[in-house]
């Protein structure tokens, strides 16, 4: 019995390590316009933010000219990081040694960037950190491991790694809803709408070796699953750009769907030299610029 409650204990201790799997990769940034179901990539303009054999991750914009990310040092801690597309400059966020910062997003009020910080206890859990760089504040003690997450209504639907993963959403202190089990790590809400979508793993279909995930979302006012299609084949992380359209990357390629179609159309391409696999992405209309993480390729 002891041996089992060990293995089982070594198991979720590598799930737990698998939500953050590190790989050596970079932070490329490319002009871009979205107009109606359209993508268009400026040639020319694509530019590495960051250019360091560690890992410098998970973008998302916190307001019209900053980027929060999550990088790592020499010694294997990471941090969160705000990069500012005026005076390209950097600046620490968090620089915690005992603590790693990871997922970083704005709050719906706009006074804290969030981030799955692990603990000096191993525990995943969604703390916010004041963007005037004050004392952090844990946001919920019980939900935990978190891994991913989005917000509304300012509560965050987060996606707690177990077996099976699940999706959970806190209404209250004493209503914690599952929305769904058997998640992806792509938990985006769907702009100007109370929709969480996610990507179901439990429905999938093979095209050519590959399986494509559908792509759910749930109403949190309604308490409603929507249906948005499935993703690209051999592919998860996706991005709403707007409202309507959706955004995935597979390789090199950019694809873009509208959310009441099935057809994933090839909206370009991003060929820089050294890098591969685009994964995550992060996108600002107002500066009109696509942040994309991409694979450094060893020499």
């Amino acid at each position: 019995m002891n041996l089992i409650k060990s293995l089982i204990a070594l198991s979720f201790f590598l799930l737990q390590i698998s939500a953050f799997s590190q790989t050596s990769t970079d932070l490329i940034v490319v002009d871009v316009k979205v107009s109606g179901s359209k993508l268009t990539i400026t040639e020319g303009t694509e530019f590495l933010i960051t250019d360091r054999p560690l890992y410098d991750n998970q973008p998302a914009f916190i307001n019209d000219i900053q980027m929060a990310f999550s990088a790592a040092d020499e010694k294997g801690n990471h941090d969160i990081i705000i990069y500012n597309f005026e005076s390209g400059k950097f600046t620490n966020l968090t620089k915690t040694p005992d603590l790693n910062e990871f997922s970083p997003s704005l709050t719906d009020c706009g006074l804290y960037v969030s981030a799955v910080t692990v603990e000096d206890d191993g525990k995943q859990r969604l703390w916010l950190y004041p963007t005037n760089f004050g004392e952090p504040e844990l946001l919920y003690d019980d939900i935990e491991p978190v891994g991913y997450y989005d917000w509304y209504d300012n509560k965050a639907a987060m996606f707690v790694l177990g077996q099976p993963n699940t999706l959970v959403y806190p209404y209250s202190k004493s209503e914690v809803l599952t929305i769904s089990e058997n998640v992806g790590r792509a938990i985006k809400k769907r702009p100007k709408t109370s929709i969480i979508t996610y990507v179901d793993k439990n429905d999938f279909k093979e095209i050519a070796g590959e399986k494509a995930f559908a792509i759910m979302g749930f109403d949190l006012e309604k308490r409603e699953l929507i249906e948005f299609g499935y993703t690209i084949a051999g592919a998860e992380d996706f991005i709403w750009l707007n409202k309507n359209l959706l955004l995935m990357g597979k390789g090199d390629d950019l694809y873009v769907k509208k959310h009441n179609e099935n057809t994933w159309r090839k909206a370009g391409e991003i060929i820089v030299p050294g890098y591969k696999n685009i994964s995550r992405m992060a996108y600002t209309d107002k500066l009109g610029k696509l942040v994309v993480v991409m694979e450094r390729v060893e020499d």
